[in-house]
């Protein structure tokens, strides 16, 4: 068997970043064009430049997303993002539109080609299709079983990769391709643009009752029909190692560094501790399960890769994130004396225990002891994010390592024993 991938999505280059120091292989990204998240943070060409010399410099590889369905009105400014990005070189572009394909292919042959999720592949015939046309890896429907994947894998050549998504927000609609937003807001999903409107709580009219709402209640608050509980395969790496799955793909290009490191962390120490030994892996699965839900989190499940979805893959309460733990910032420097700068996300303040995530695997926690402004004056709080802080930290007795094994990842930058560039600072959430 070999080792997948492990592959982050990253809304910005601070969690390209992220998900490189926290043991990603590759990181998929947005532009400014043709990105389905139009209105995530992406990346401009100079930003996309630097981020993959970064990935690079570590080993990483960076995949830019073209994966809109195109009207006319699109394809001249097609080709020239496509020739902005044959200057940068990623490692891939993600298309889904075969008329993009094709502009892609003339304009940038030399990139490969992955076939986006969009573009909805369910069977080894449309695979194939896509692979005589230079395609080099295909992200398959979310509709598959992992029976599918399979049999997809035995029919395909050893050279045409298979990329699966196994953690994150799945889509109410088949393979994404979701009218709601559009006709509702006019904000076209399809384009990058969507509402989320599988999130909104519904009622029902009776025909001959206009204006009267009927409450279809699970509880006082509401339903909400078609918002779908999260994808979370943590606990399945076997099977989608067997099945023949190259890249695990986590979704969430909108989500912030802590979520990219929490769920990097973790699903590189599940990848690499069942390449070691299944037992370790197994015995690990509950760690695995507890630390996945320290970031932004609905309530999870396993999607389509054990048969269809029933009533239980649905959230009918609320529309709300699980958040247990608040970001608070990535260390950018550290000073001689120990202390560490940080460009501030959330409010703490001094007495604060905080938990330092480490890429090898331990959280450390730690008190606040001195918060300074850049003035280096005193600050009782931090009550303004984005403001560059410097903080002096005390740990705390209670520190061991997440997993048995330290993953042992190349930091590559400065450390002052217990504080090192590039370590995510969290707080539990206050009740």
């Amino acid at each position: 068997m070999k080792k997948p991938e492990l592959l982050l999505p990253a809304k910005g280059p601070e969690e390209l970043k992220t998900a490189v120091t926290f043991g990603a292989d590759a990181v998929y990204i947005g532009g400014q064009f043709m990105s389905l998240r139009a209105s995530a943070r992406n990346f401009s060409p100079e930003e996309m430049k630097d981020s993959i010399s970064f990935a690079h410099s570590r080993g990483a590889k960076v995949y830019v997303t073209a994966n809109i369905f195109a009207h006319n009105g699109d394809l001249e400014a097609a080709g020239r993002y496509f020739s902005e990005i044959r200057e940068i070189r990623p490692d891939a572009l993600l298309i889904s539109d075969p008329g993009i394909f094709d502009l892609a292919r003339e304009v940038c042959p030399e990139i490969d080609i992955h076939i986006s999720t969009q573009a909805n592949t369910t069977n080894y015939r449309t695979a194939l299709f896509w692979r005589r046309l230079g395609a080099r890896r295909l992200v398959v429907a979310r509709e598959l079983s992992l029976q599918e994947i399979s049999e997809l894998r035995q029919h395909l050549p050893e050279d045409m990769e298979i990329e699966a998504f196994v953690h994150g927000a799945m889509c109410i609609s088949y393979s994404g391709r979701c009218l709601l937003s559009n006709y509702f807001t006019g904000r076209d999903a399809n384009k990058g643009a969507c509402s989320h409107p599988c999130r909104w709580r519904y009622s029902l009219v009776e025909e001959t009752r206009p204006g009267v709402y009927l409450p279809v209640e699970e509880n006082e608050r509401g339903t909400y029909v078609f918002n779908s509980k999260d994808l979370c395969m943590v606990s399945h790496i076997p099977e989608l190692v067997r099945a023949g799955v190259n890249s695990l793909k986590i979704e969430g290009r909108m989500k912030n560094a802590l979520y990219v490191a929490v769920t990097a962390r973790t699903y590189r120490k599940a990848i690499d501790d069942f390449f070691e030994s299944e037992q370790v892996y197994r015995d690990n699965i509950p760690r695995y399960e507890e630390e996945i839900r320290k970031c932004t989190t609905r309530q999870f499940y396993t999607g389509f890769y054990f048969g269809k979805p029933d009533v239980d893959s649905q959230i009918y309460d609320n529309n709300t994130y699980t958040q247990d733990y608040v970001y608070l910032g990535i260390v950018e420097d550290v000073t001689e004396d120990g202390g560490a700068v940080i460009r501030q996300k959330n409010k703490f303040s001094v007495g604060d225990q905080i938990e330092v995530m480490k890429p090898g695997g331990e959280n450390v926690p730690m008190r606040v002891e001195e918060i300074r402004d850049p003035e280096m004056g005193n600050m009782p709080s931090a009550p303004h994010p984005g403001q560059r802080l410097f903080l002096r930290l005390s740990e705390l007795k209670g520190s061991e390592p997440l997993f048995r094994q330290d993953s042992g990842f190349d930091r590559q930058g400065k450390s002052s024993g217990l504080i090192d560039i590039g370590d995510v600072l969290r707080i539990r959430k206050q009740d």
